[in-house]
């Protein structure tokens, strides 16, 4: 019995935890996509959300202090949590099946994450609502909605590629500080402290600082919480017990959600317009479809 609680423990929660995390990012990131098209600025937006995880994560160090199994916090291991350090290396021998296994897996997330964000292909929804497409049309359009897709689909593949990097070292600290909480914390002062003095640069105006009871509030409280709290816990959670490669190869996952997501949603839109125009009545050549993209 006590085998098969191990084995739930180190293998089963940690999988299960982080299949959630992915999900609960991909509703996060909606949100916060939603939140920036009614006005927000991401730069006041990571100062809140991570503001909100570090006033939550107060105890966390007063707490460790106390523990007797846990190692002093000495300037050595505040060093590393405040400055993450220098970048730590996975071991690797090309001749052990276990290594070359975990260099194919990283090919194999890199080529996705290149494909999925570097692929456009033509768009079958409009951004602008004001554009209709008639019925007699072809629904794919080859001129992009956005001609900084690239920019983009490269920024994002540097994201998945020192995310890795991060977690390697991420890694390192916990071995010397086993305390994900407290970690996590000084991780967050650190992006607040940085991230408010970039955003005093960027949004001198006062009024992009004043928060409003509507979506980009709720997307700054849903991503304080359940983004650099809860998220950035489990993730350090698993990092100790299971490794920073382990955490990597759920990466693209978020991907592959978003877009099971964005295929469902096309298909309903789709249904629901199906079933309005059989109860139209009207021609066929007359009516237009309109498909508003959400993502």
């Amino acid at each position: 019995m006590a085998a098969v609680g191990r084995s739930f423990y180190r293998d089963v929660l940690p999988f299960t935890a982080m299949v959630t995390m992915e999900c609960v990012n991909v509703g996060l990131n909606t949100l916060f996509k939603a939140a920036t098209l009614n006005g927000m600025s991401y730069h006041v937006f990571v100062v809140y959300s991570y503001s909100i995880a570090a006033f939550v994560l107060i105890p966390a160090p007063f707490v460790s202090h106390r523990s007797r199994v846990l190692p002093p916090l000495n300037f050595s291991i505040m060093s590393k949590v405040l400055l993450l350090g220098l970048i730590g290396l996975e071991s690797a021998a090309l001749r052990k099946r276990s290594s070359q296994a975990k260099i194919l897996g990283t090919i194999v997330s890199l080529a996705g994450a290149f494909v999925v964000t570097l692929y456009k292909g033509p768009p079958i929804v409009f951004a602008n609502q004001s554009q209709s497409l008639s019925l007699h049309q072809p629904l794919l359009n080859s001129t992009p909605t956005n001609p900084n897709w690239i920019v983009g689909g490269l920024l994002l593949t540097a994201e998945y590629i020192l995310v890795p990097l991060w977690y390697i070292v991420q890694a390192q600290i916990m071995k010397e500080y086993p305390n994900e909480l407290t970690v996590i914390f000084f991780y967050n002062v650190c992006v607040v402290a940085v991230s408010a003095a970039v955003a005093l640069i960027t949004e001198p105006n006062s009024s992009a600082w004043k928060l409003r009871p509507d979506i980009a509030l709720l997307s700054i409280l849903c991503s304080g919480l359940f983004g650099s709290f809860l998220n950035n816990a489990v993730h350090t959670w698993v990092l100790r017990l299971k490794g920073p490669v382990f955490v990597t190869m759920f990466k693209p996952l978020s991907m592959a959600i978003a877009l099971e997501i964005k295929l469902y949603k096309v298909i309903l839109d789709l249904e629901t317009w199906g079933r309005a125009w059989e109860g139209s009545g009207h021609d066929l050549r007359e009516d237009t479809l309109k498909l508003y993209e959400t993502f």
